[in-house]
């Protein structure tokens, strides 16, 4: 397999804060494909505390130093655009539960229909209970 033929993933989210279950779902993308984006976003339907630069900075500081495959960008656009952008072939999403897949479905036909694939990644069990709105809520 040569250089082009390297897959990278981007996993997005808007991650405030960046919680383990989100962690967690980087590490196992990192052990699928050959470069992982964690890519902050802005979501119009929530109104984080930080901005995505600071955010993404956040994001930085808890990733393992040695998951060099695994970098972090600040992104205001759709998803989808910094992929066609950025030649990332695919989109890793985590899901905690049914309610979680109904919705990132209808985000995978959208995307898949703008020419990239989403991942769905089950969230672990002892994860599944944790999102960033309850973080948020319990002082991070």
């Amino acid at each position: 397999m040569g250089i082009d033929d390297r897959v990278c993933a981007v996993y997005p989210g808007s991650f405030d804060p960046f919680t383990p279950g989100h962690l967690d779902v980087v590490d196992r993308a990192r052990c699928l494909f050959d470069e992982v984006v964690v890519l902050v976003a802005v979501n119009g339907d929530k109104h984080p505390d930080a901005d995505e630069e600071e955010r993404a900075t956040a994001v930085r500081a808890v990733l393992p130093a040695d998951w060099t495959t695994v970098t972090v960008a600040a992104w205001s656009g759709l998803t989808a655009a910094y992929c066609r952008d950025h030649d990332v072939a695919v989109i890793v999403r985590g899901v905690r539960n049914t309610t979680d897949l109904q919705a990132e479905h209808r985000l995978a036909a959208m995307n898949e229909s703008l020419g990239v694939a989403t991942v769905f990644l089950p969230a672990r069990p002892e994860l599944a209970a944790v999102s960033s709105t309850v973080a948020r809520a319990s002082g991070r």
